[in-house]
């Protein structure tokens, strides 16, 4: 029986993603940095496959769109990281649907960041076990109420559960737990930390090292990175100690560029510019720019019964979308006759035959608005070219930072990149027309809470942080919905969420500092003295006066099934309006 079961093994192997939040690529120490420690990392990196120019979004939640799919994240509808457009489209079959189908047993630990409504969440979209925190990140509207890194509350197949210790050290260790429990079958886990993601939190003794450098931007981001770090280590040890790991696929990425690891010179654009402090592998711009520094970063196969187990780096043109059609090869994956993928696998340039990827042309873009524009913030890559917003040409192997625009000296070029483009937008256009309805009334969640970090808005911002509300961002927005049956509905209108139990004009809390971490006492948000709330639904608008002591207004209507927007008011006393940042919809 033995002998059959690693026969099995051998034929499917396991899949480990590790997808670290806003780690750049010059954040690790074996690519160039000599002011990190990341030996862990490095030790991976120094027995896996490398692809130096791989390129994902600028900015989280379109980034783990594609890498779930294989398509670009906007065909998914994901193309921001609040404003409804971090919902995936209801239609995408996702990377655990494939393996899930596939016999493997499949698995998320930390972020999700693509809806935490029926029918976007993680356990909706062919994940079996799941344990995530709500959102793009801990302490955002959709987190459970004052998560701050340490014993926080999570989502754990559909129930909140209280976990002991820190947010990265909970994933891993519960990640491992998951692998001894599927260890005689293949599994695929997708371990995506929530580090080194705002806020900065931390154990002092991770970011110690670094304080007081004047080389290092942030100590507090590197010691989260060191937390991670360690972790895999653990994680390697681990799969060692259980006899996995040559058979398992080990994946390491990361979902954009640095968000503080390099620092940009005074005066210079704050995501754009040229980096005066700290390590960016010699690129311009960080986290969210359409320069190189926001959107290529590092990723590195490890596989040994499969042959990837040396150092080697591969240096065409590669993207987020291309891990799950290679992932479908190297596993040897049965997948549907309609699943067309945007990427392409990667399995020939390990094998070394870059003849399909020496005319390969990739855009990524950082849209953030509700429907996507041409050439908005956008970055179309071929070979080394690089053609910035329709308007800037550099060529990268005579300027790697990107500091002249050449675009005059070449305009047949221009020309060209800019036809290649056109095709791709008419191609991938009449997606956007597709969109993410959280679906009220249907069994799979009933009731359900709203958040604002899901309002569709044309503005560029959103209340998507606890402590930023009533902070300068924007405060209301339209919910999209699809009423699943005809019926009498429910809906509580919040302004803290319901787990605290205050009152919709209790005082603002303070929440307390941690000894020996960089967690520091704070504000949670401003008192809001609202007067009158009103909801706007199908052809149903009503309203009323608000008990200042409850914590929720009420309202009862009769709902027909079909799509429909809700948008609701609070009314202050100031006559300033904003919308209810919390709202409980329940089937009655």
């Amino acid at each position: 029986m033995e002998e059959k079961k690693s026969e099995t093994k051998k034929e499917k192997p396991n899949v480990i993603l590790i997808m670290v939040d806003d780690q750049g690529y010059g954040d690790i120490a074996a690519l160039g940095n000599q002011h990190i420690k990341t030996p862990n990392i490095d030790a991976l990196h120094d027995s896996s496959t490398r692809f130096t120019q791989f390129h994902v979004a600028p900015t989280c939640a379109p980034t783990r769109a594609a890498l779930m799919t294989g398509h670009h994240p906007n065909r998914t509808g994901v193309w921001h990281t609040v404003n409804g457009r971090s919902l995936i489209l209801e239609r995408e079959t996702t990377m655990a649907h494939v393996f899930k189908d596939n016999g493997y047993a499949t698995g998320i630990f930390g972020k999700w960041h693509l809806g935490d409504n029926y029918p976007f969440r993680p356990g909706d979209k062919g994940f079996d076990e799941v344990l995530v925190h709500g959102g793009g990140g801990i302490e955002q509207t959709t987190d459970y109420w004052d998560n701050d890194y340490f014993d926080d509350t999570y989502w754990h197949n559909g129930t909140l559960k209280q976990y002991e210790g820190f947010c990265t050290d909970v994933w891993f260790e519960n990640a491992k737990k998951y692998i001894n429990t599927n260890k005689d079958k293949p599994f695929f886990c997708y371990l995506s930390t929530n580090a080194a993601h705002t806020p900065y939190f931390v154990d002092d003794k991770y970011s110690n090292p670094y304080k007081d450098n004047e080389d290092v931007p942030n100590a507090a981001f590197y010691g989260l990175i060191a937390n991670v770090d360690e972790n895999i280590g653990k994680l390697v040890s681990y799969l060692k100690s259980m006899d996995l790991m040559d058979n398992t696929i080990l994946i390491f990425t990361t979902d954009n560029g640095t968000s503080a690891g390099a620092q940009i010179e005074k005066g210079g654009d704050r995501l754009d510019g040229f980096i005066a402090k700290g390590y960016n592998a010699g690129m311009r711009g960080i986290k969210a720019s359409m320069y190189e520094g926001g959107h290529r970063v590092p990723l590195f196969v490890h596989w040994k019964d499969g042959g990837i187990s040396v150092g080697k780096d591969i240096n065409e043109l590669t993207a987020h979308y291309d891990v799950l059609p290679t992932l479908v090869e190297l596993c040897d994956l049965e997948i549907k006759e309609d699943l067309n993928f945007d990427g392409r696998s990667l399995v020939p340039l390990m094998n070394g035959d870059n003849e399909a990827f020496k005319e390969r042309m990739i855009v990524v873009n950082s849209q953030r608005i509700e429907v996507p524009e041409p050439w908005r913030r956008t970055a179309l890559m071929k070979a080394n070219w690089r053609l910035i917003n329709g308007e800037e040409l550099y060529d990268l192997n005579t300027d790697p930072e990107q500091r002249t625009n050449i675009a005059e000296q070449h305009p047949d070029k221009m020309v060209e990149l800019k036809k290649e483009y056109d095709a791709w937008w008419d191609e991938i256009a009449p997606s956007y027309k597709d969109q993410p309805y959280i679906i009220i009334g249907h069994t799979a969640e009933n009731p359900l809470t709203l958040y604002s970090h899901d309002w569709h808005t044309n503005a560029v911002a959103s209340p998507w942080h606890q402590r930023h509300i009533r902070s300068g961002y924007i405060d209301n927005g339209y919910w999209l919905l699809r009423v699943n049956e005809s019926g009498t509905y429910n809906l509580k209108l919040r302004r803290w969420p319901e787990e605290t139990g205050f009152a919709l004009n209790a005082e603002a809390p303070i929440r307390p500092a941690i000894p020996g971490t960089s967690v520091r006492a704070s504000k949670v948000g401003q008192v809001l003295h609202i007067k009158e709330a009103k909801i706007s639904i199908q052809d149903i608008e009503l309203s009323q006066v608000v008990d200042p002591n409850k914590e929720f207004v009420e309202f009862t209507v009769a709902l027909e099934k079909g799509e429909t927007k809700l948008q609701t008011w609070f009314t202050l006393d100031t006559k300033e309006v904003l919308g209810a940042y919390y709202v409980t919809v329940e089937k009655i």
